[in-house]
């Protein structure tokens, strides 16, 4: 499937369209080049789902967590940009951390990649123009609740 996103607000339309859906367990993978709009469409999932206050780029940081009671179901938000190596991912506690919560998931191929996980949710974001082109493909258990 393939999504236009002209503007911030279809961006945050889509983003509120995969929170509707989104459960723990899932991955919501984002590639695409620097600038694409990763992290926008991740403050416009976690926007949709409950959070209120800012969402920095977890660049740095590489995982931010978002919990309950403010959020619809906790989401980790990672970007794993800096990681060398996909085992970096194990050692940083990932499997601990998304124990119950969903995960937004930025540069995925940079932790070893998640589309294997029927709960995968992968997005491609490509410029264009002033806006954006989402190539969205869903795993298995994305079957039927498409964004």
């Amino acid at each position: 499937m393939i999504e236009h996103l002209p503007d911030l607000v279809a961006m945050q339309a889509f983003g509120a369209r995969i929170a509707a859906r989104l459960r723990a367990g899932d991955v919501v993978a984002l590639s695409g080049g620097l600038g694409a709009g990763k992290t926008t469409l991740s403050r416009a999932i976690l926007a949709a789902l409950g959070h209120a206050g800012d969402v920095p780029s977890p660049t740095f940081t590489i995982i931010e967590v978002y919990d309950a009671p403010a959020m619809r179901l906790p989401v980790i938000h990672a970007d794993f940009y800096r990681l060398d190596d996909p085992a970096e991912a194990a050692e940083l506690g990932l499997d601990d951390y998304r124990e119950g919560a969903a995960l937004l998931a930025e540069w995925p191929d940079r932790a070893g990649g998640f589309a294997q996980e029927a709960g995968c949710l992968s997005i491609t974001l490509e410029i264009h123009g002033e806006g954006r082109w989402a190539i969205v493909e869903g795993g298995a258990d994305w079957l039927g609740r498409m964004p």
